[in-house]
C-alpha cells in the first residue's frame, strides 16, 4: 500500500452530539442517507488521492467494520486506533503524529465531521503548497453563528495571521508538511495527548503558515440540530 497523502480525524468523542454519539461514532452519523466520512472519502478519490489514513478512538471498531479497507471506488484506507492503543483520543496534534509514519511529506487533513460537499482536494493545490515551503496552508470559511469571533486572520500576500481583526474560521480543511510536527516525538510511540492550535499559532506568528477564503457550502455538524437542518 502506498504512503497516505490524506488523513481524515475521526477519532472525536461528539460530547455535542449525544444522545446520537452514545452508541455510533460522529463519522458514521447518517447525513442524506449516508455516513458523514463518505462524503471525504469520495473527494479525496475524485482528486486522485487514493491511499487515506483515519484515525478513531470512540466506537473506532464501527467505523472500520463499516468501511474496511478500501471503497468501491478504490480509496484504500488504513487505521490509526488511539482509542485501542492508548484508551482514547490523543488530540488533533496527538493524532497526527502518531499516523505520521504512515503519511507523505505532504498531505492533506480534514475533520471526519464537517460537511462541505463541493470541496476540491485537487493536485494544483496540493503542490502549489509542496511547492511554496511553508509548513501549513489553511482553508477558512465565513465565520458561523457558533464561531462569530473566528480563529485566524488573512493577510492580502495570503499569510494566516493570529489576532483579533478580521478573523474567520478555520474549516479543519489544510495542508500540511511532516515538517510542521518534526519536534514532536516521531510515531507518537507514548501516545502523549497534543493540541494542535498553540503549534499553529506559533508557526503563524513565524510567518510559515499560509491561507485562503473558501467561500463553498461548509458546516460544522457538531450538533444534533445541525444535522437535522442539513437532513431537512
Amino acid at each position: 500500500m502506498s504512503i497516505a497523502q490524506a488523513m481524515i480525524l475521526a477519532a472525536g468523542r461528539g460530547e455535542r452530539m449525544r444522545p446520537l454519539t452514545d452508541t455510533c461514532p460522529k463519522p458514521l452519523l447518517r447525513l442524506k442517507g449516508r455516513p458523514l466520512m463518505e462524503y471525504h472519502l469520495e473527494a479525496f478519490g475524485r482528486g486522485g488521492f487514493r491511499d487515506v489514513v483515519v484515525n478513531t478512538a470512540w466506537l473506532g471498531e464501527q467505523i472500520e467494520d463499516h468501511f474496511g479497507h478500501e471503497t468501491a471506488d478504490g480509496v484504500r484506507i488504513r487505521y490509526s486506533h488511539e482509542g485501542r492503543d492508548f484508551g482514547g483520543a490523543l488530540e488533533t496534534a496527538g493524532g497526527i503524529a502518531r499516523a505520521l509514519p504512515l503519511l507523505a511529506d505532504v498531505f492533506w487533513i480534514v475533520a471526519g465531521d464537517v460537511y462541505m460537499p463541493e470541496f476540491l482536494f485537487t493536485r494544483a493545490a496540493h503542490d502549489q503548497f509542496a511547492a511554496s515551503g511553508k509548513l501549513a496552508h489553511l482553508f477558512l470559511v465565513a465565520n458561523p453563528p457558533h464561531n462569530v469571533k473566528g480563529d485566524f486572520g488573512l493577510s492580502a500576500d495570503g499569510l494566516a495571521l493570529n489576532g483579533p481583526e478580521g478573523r474567520h474560521t478555520y474549516s479543519t480543511t489544510a495542508l500540511y508538511r511532516r515538517e510542521f510536527f518534526a519536534g514532536l516525538p516521531a510515531g507518537n510511540p507514548q501516545g502523549q495527548k497534543l493540541a494542535l492550535a498553540p503549534m499553529l499559532r506559533a508557526a503563524i506568528d513565524r510567518g510559515e503558515v499560509s491561507a485562503e477564503l473558501y467561500h463553498g457550502p461548509w458546516t460544522d455538524v457538531g450538533t444534533p440540530e445541525r444535522l437535522a437542518a442539513l437532513n431537512s
